[in-house]
């Protein structure tokens, strides 16, 4: 059986027979290797991620040097401030003020507006793909589906759109374990070109305020506050790149499982409107895009029995807690009908994915139009995995139509 080793290509291409030996012979468990408290069930990761003894932060209640950690490399300034800026790493006071201006603007309304446009992108692209008689199906459809809806939301002009996909590969590669300063050095690259352009469309919108979502991240305010140029920035760099990458490999991952389950996937083509919704669901628990999430301990805790000190970091390991058989019954079998299905690939508590809703629009769209408009879809080969574990997802999924 594959041990944990987030570095080994076995064991990201087959993580789950070390969750499950986590889960049944040490739930709560010290990784020398990177130097993280391992959490392995579904009851425990539930629980910590609404506790307010762990952040994804400390700095709202200590200096580096009061929490024992060095202070950040003055190299990586540009990516660190854009990642501390965003809803996904701040805590305390800031976090739910900047939450709650940026739900002013991006509310479900704003979501459900954009419904024809999702649907006509994704029937664009699997139409292309179906002329093409098949293809790589993670560039012909999972890639560019959610880059162009968040193109659309933000109101980046048409000829930009290239230029979003490789920044947000660049930026979300740091959020792997250790990653190399050549991955760094992207990071920072990446980090300062986004913001510019960024800062730029903010500075057109405050002149012509539009209809897009950073007028209204402009707009937005509650009384005399509103959300700085800064805070704008790391929001539309955090939609771009937490939605993208979860809803890129949703799709990638999701039908390598239903190429895996033919009886699944038959069964999904025999009733699409009936299951569609269940099956996203079920797709997102059953190979988790987001393996895991880390969070600092701010307080002294006790999980399953086991004491974890203050200054800690725990690794949530979401693609465990989703196939937990104390939460999910026979939660190794995909089932595209599953109704009990409370799965946390959206995270929980304050920092519940607040794109949630847009990545369930893109993944029913996605998924339905090809479907519908490519009822024969077939895999040619066996996929191969990318090296990283934290966003886990495939090189390519080759099909044929």
């Amino acid at each position: 059986m594959t041990e944990y080793d987030p570095w080994s290509p076995e064991f990201v291409a087959h993580p789950y027979g070390a969750y499950e030996r986590l889960r049944k012979e040490a739930p709560v468990s010290f990784h020398e290797p990177t130097g993280q408290w391992l959490v392995a069930r579904y009851a425990d990761v539930s629980a910590l991620l609404r506790d307010r003894r762990l952040g994804r932060t400390y700095t709202h209640r200590f200096s580096h040097q009061e929490f024992g950690r060095p202070e950040p490399d003055p190299a990586y300034e540009p990516f660190n401030t854009l990642n501390e800026q965003g809803l996904l790493d701040l805590e305390g006071a800031d976090h739910g003020r900047i939450r709650r201006l940026v739900s002013k603007a991006f509310t479900p309304r704003t979501v459900e507006e954009l419904r024809p446009t999702v649907a006509r992108l994704a029937g664009e692209l699997v139409d292309g793909l179906v002329r093409d008689g098949g293809g790589d199906l993670i560039t012909a459809v999972a890639e560019p589906l959610p880059v162009a809806v968040i193109a659309e939301l933000l109101g980046v002009p048409e000829a930009d759109r290239g230029l979003l996909r490789p920044w947000s590969a660049d930026i979300t590669a740091m959020f792997e374990l250790n990653p190399a300063p050549e991955v760094a050095r992207r990071a920072v690259a990446a980090s300062v070109e986004f913001s510019d352009y960024l800062r730029e469309l903010i500075r057109q919108r405050r002149a012509e305020p539009g209809t897009d979502l950073i007028s209204g991240l402009v707009r937005a305010a509650d009384g005399d506050d509103a959300l700085t140029e800064q805070e704008m920035v790391s929001t539309c760099v955090l939609l771009l790149n937490a939605g993208h990458e979860a809803t890129v490999n949703t799709t990638g991952n999701g039908w390598w499982s239903l190429f895996r389950n033919e009886g699944e996937l038959a069964r999904l083509r025999g009733s699409v409107d009936e299951l569609l919704p269940t099956a996203v669901e079920e797709l997102m628990r059953y190979d988790t895009p987001l393996q895991m999430f880390e969070r600092w301990v701010l307080d002294d805790i006790e999980v399953g029995g086991v004491t974890v000190p203050r200054g800690a970091e725990v690794a949530l390991l979401f693609g465990s807690a989703n196939r937990d058989p104390e939460r999910f019954t026979d939660p190794d079998r995909l089932d595209v009908g599953r109704v009990d299905n409370p799965h946390i690939t959206f995270g929980a508590g304050i920092h519940f994915c607040l794109g949630a809703p847009l990545a369930r629009l893109e993944l029913i769209e996605s998924y339905g139009a090809l479907l519908r408009r490519a009822p024969g879809l077939r895999l040619v080969r066996e996929p191969n995995w990318q090296p990283g574990y934290v966003i886990r997802g495939l090189t390519e999924l080759v099909v044929e139509v």
